[in-house]
């Protein structure tokens, strides 16, 4: 049975947990199911965390995703098995797994303090649905008729570009399971963008 005091107790001293749906109706007993197994992962209790739990289903696959939040560190898991109960028991075992691998490594980056800048980035439009994809596809054979493909730019963003060992940034990449990082390297102070290669290794550009 979850403890919703606890629960609440650690929300406000800086834990949160948050369980939500997306293409399913979130059940009080999914979201107490979900609360109860993550009151057993490994805390760090000198950081603050937030948990969002996204519970989803796409035809026959249901679909828990994790993303675990420890101060500037970002963890994210995802299970997808036919049944909602395992595919949140096997996103927090594998949540459980990645704590303990870099629990210490975990504890050293959060005392370490971190160099970070603001990092400007364009956003560009792209169609959403079919209809949209349709027309888009119209205008961009106008277009080249024209010999002009303008990019829409449609806002801008921020983005945190932290000063990183390159250890750091395999870890970051490991715990995120992200495609790419770029960030500013401690060692020579140039800007590197590491990706995930398709064969499971990571590949290091060096833009400049």
């Amino acid at each position: 049975m979850v403890n919703a005091k606890k629960f609440a107790e650690e929300d406000a001293e800086g834990y949160a947990v948050v369980v939500v749906g997306r293409n399913v109706l979130v059940s009080e007993a999914m979201k107490n199911y979900a609360w109860d197994k993550l009151d057993k992962i490994d805390r760090f209790h000198d950081h603050v965390m937030h948990v969002t739990v996204t519970l989803d289903i796409e035809r026959t696959e249901h679909i828990c995703t994790i993303l675990l939040k420890i101060d500037h560190l970002e963890v994210i898991v995802k299970a997808s098995t036919t049944d909602m109960y395992a595919s949140i028991d096997e996103a927090i075992k594998r949540l459980q797994t990645k704590l303990r691998r870099f629990k210490d490594r975990i504890q050293d980056h959060h005392h370490k303090k971190l160099s970070v800048i603001d990092m400007k980035v364009n956003v560009f439009q792209r169609p959403y649905d079919e209809t949209a994809e349709y027309n888009a596809e119209i205008e961009t054979e106008n277009q080249k008729q024209a010999g002009v493909i303008p990019p829409k730019i449609i806002g801008t963003d921020t983005l945190p570009l932290k000063t990183l060992r390159s250890d750091e940034a395999i870890m970051k990449m490991e715990l995120s399971e992200r495609p790419f990082l770029i960030y500013k390297d401690e060692v020579d102070q140039k800007i590197k963008v590491m990706y995930r290669r398709t064969d499971g290794n990571y590949g290091l550009a060096q833009p400049e």
